[in-house]
């Protein structure tokens, strides 16, 4: 297991831009047919020309029947702070490098799930699906997003696990999420003839006056679901988490740009909130402050029931393996899971990554972690796919 975790560390497959999938894919379809598994590439429709970054996801399947237990995964990883992240080492239990936290030690503990009920000639009614995809660090397009659109994902699901970095807990929902690029614009003047020109980056207060009005509204609103011990249980409209424009400082500034991060909890409707944030835009466009916007990044919400089955079966499983109770809690941030439930598949993210850790410059993982949580997915297949 530590042996493969480091080869996959060692291929880059940075995200953006994208970089090095098809070594990655090369691997992994490798160790798939080594196991035994049955597995078809797909090429999506953000397949470039670059033979080394072809956009590609894998799917293989364990067993057969009726039902499907679905494995998900993602290779490509963030952008590394230094080159020195790709070549990984590993100091007593615990192995250091890029995406080895998120989530190439999850992909290996999926991989070694299905491994082990193979060994232990489990009987399942149903099969295991295993997806592994590309570009789910920049919103899923050209993998599970391509998947979900060409209906190949979650086909006779029953559940849905994956092996997002969650610390330990289960992940039974996660927020949605409008992230937008604002463009305000005015006209060009010397400073010392600025009454001939139109100042955008004052037009943009004007702009952003009007949008912290929406945030207080916005941040009165708190979740019902569980969040870990640093979260606030507030809805989120952040403004600002980039901002530029202007040419110099004693130019007036003909163009000034920000960005809006609204985070929205499952119990809000997604759309009737992004709605609301285009319609403030648009009343701004009206009132005479010329503006544009694009939107980079969109997901919905979701929320999956942690007494169902998939949920009792995966705590009874963290239970036996770890001796510890199962918490559930919601997701800071986006999951793919939220595609598999818009299918109605139940879903989950459980992983044996630190979420403290991922995406920093210090990504480590704990190969006992990978162990028990490899032997945690087998049991919970076990139970879910029960003849």
């Amino acid at each position: 297991m530590a042996t493969l975790l480091a080869e996959l560390v060692a291929i880059p497959t940075e995200n953006p831009p994208g970089a090095n999938y098809r070594g990655c894919i090369d691997l992994l379809e490798n160790s798939l047919l080594r196991a035994g598994l049955h597995c078809d590439r797909v090429a999506t429709g953000d397949s470039t020309t670059d033979a080394e970054n072809a956009v590609e996801c894998l799917l293989a399947i364990h067993g057969s029947g009726e039902r499907a237990l679905y494995f998900h995964g993602h290779y490509d990883v963030v952008p590394a702070q230094s080159r020195e992240q790709f070549q990984p080492s590993r100091k007593e239990h615990f192995l250091f490098g890029r995406g080895s936290c998120d989530m190439k030690g999850g992909i290996v503990a999926m991989l070694y799930a299905i491994l082990a009920l193979k060994e232990a000639g489990a009987r399942l009614d149903g099969r295991i699906g295993l997806a592994l995809v590309p570009n789910e660090e920049t919103g899923g397009e050209g993998g599970t997003a391509w998947l979900a659109r060409k209906e190949l994902l979650g086909r006779d699901g029953v559940g849905m696990l994956t092996a997002e970095p969650t610390s330990g807990v289960v992940w039974n929902a996660n927020r949605g999420a409008i992230s937008l690029r604002v463009r305000v614009f005015g006209k060009s003047a010397h400073v010392g003839l600025q009454h001939q020109g139109e100042n955008a980056f004052e037009r943009m207060q004007d702009v952003v006056e009007k949008l912290r009005g929406l945030k207080r509204e916005v941040e009165l609103r708190t979740t019902k679901f569980n969040i870990g011990s640093e979260q606030a249980r507030n809805s989120i409209l952040m403004l600002g988490g980039q901002s530029g424009g202007g040419t110099n400082f004693n130019v007036v500034p003909a163009e000034c740009w920000f960005t809006i991060d609204r985070r929205i909890n499952p119990e809000e409707d997604s759309a009737a909130e992004k709605a609301k944030l285009l319609d403030l835009l648009e009343r701004c466009k009206q009132d005479g402050i010329p503006l544009e916007w694009e939107i980079f990044q969109e997901g919905d919400s979701a929320s999956c029931d942690e007494v169902g089955k998939l949920g009792t079966a995966l705590s009874q499983s963290v239970f036996a393996v770890t001796g510890e109770k199962a918490r559930f809690e919601m997701c800071p941030g986006l999951l793919e899971t939220r595609l598999y439930a818009a299918r109605g598949v139940p879903a989950f993210a459980y992983g044996p990554g630190l979420l403290s850790v991922a995406h920093g410059p210090n990504e480590y993982i704990d190969l006992r972690k990978i162990i028990d949580t490899a032997a945690i997915y087998a049991l919970t297949a076990i139970e879910v796919l029960q003849p």
